[in-house]
């Protein structure tokens, strides 16, 4: 089966296109969504266009498509994506990262049941600490590129997830409730290296913005 990922960098589409390639699936291409509302809805947004050099280091075709961000009018420009996917690879499916958020799920399964496609969700309901376990043992190296919750603060940008991030962030969790996973956008990430990656990418430089405890870094790889 031919399958497309809806892939933001970060660890949870990264990790999802693995999942599919050890079940055997064929990824015949990505697709990236680049939204002008660093709030959006839907799309990640930190270090959003730097998909094109993860994708050449993985070897997958890309496909980008922007979107101005706005609620529910930004889901059209992503079924506009699925469709050129379909016309030109073939896929027969969309595989996402979703975890936990309803909101995307929901919309993204309505999209290819309209196409008449399958959604896979490999990650879904994926307990966190586990999630994070994972990445660690399966060699990706994740950093975080974006903070958006209290307590977290710019010190937090750049910072890898290893053992060390995860004691800190599960202690975080303990004490303000805040998602190991940054699922409810506590934190963006964006992956340098994985099994996907024929060669790991390497951070040239970095422009961080923000205030209190909403920062962002966008970075320069190669």
């Amino acid at each position: 089966m031919n399958l497309a990922v809806l892939f933001s960098g970060g660890k949870d589409s990264t990790y999802a296109a693995w999942l599919a390639k050890k079940e055997g699936y064929k990824t015949s291409c990505l697709i990236s969504i680049i939204s002008k509302n660093q709030d959006s809805y839907m799309f990640h947004t930190p270090s959003i266009e730097k998909t094109k050099i993860q994708a050449k280091a993985m070897g997958i075709p890309l496909i980008v498509k922007e979107t101005k961000g706005e609620k529910e009018k930004e889901l059209e420009d992503l079924e506009d994506a699925i469709k050129e996917a379909i016309k030109k690879y073939k896929v027969q499916g969309v595989i996402t990262g979703a975890i936990q958020s309803v909101y995307q799920a929901s919309r993204i399964q309505k999209i290819c049941n309209k196409l008449g496609i399958e959604c896979f969700n490999p990650l879904w309901q994926k307990q966190e600490l586990e999630h994070l376990n994972d990445l660690v043992k399966n060699k990706f190296k994740v950093i975080i590129i974006g903070v958006a919750a209290y307590p977290l603060d710019q010190t937090f940008l750049g910072k890898i997830i290893n053992k060390s991030f995860i004691d800190e962030i599960r202690t975080l969790n303990k004490k303000y409730k805040i998602s190991m996973i940054g699922e409810g956008g506590e934190f963006e990430t964006f992956v340098l290296d994985c099994p996907l990656f024929k060669k790991p990418l390497k951070v040239k430089k970095s422009k961080i913005t923000g205030k209190d405890h909403n920062w962002r870094m966008e970075v320069s790889v190669e």
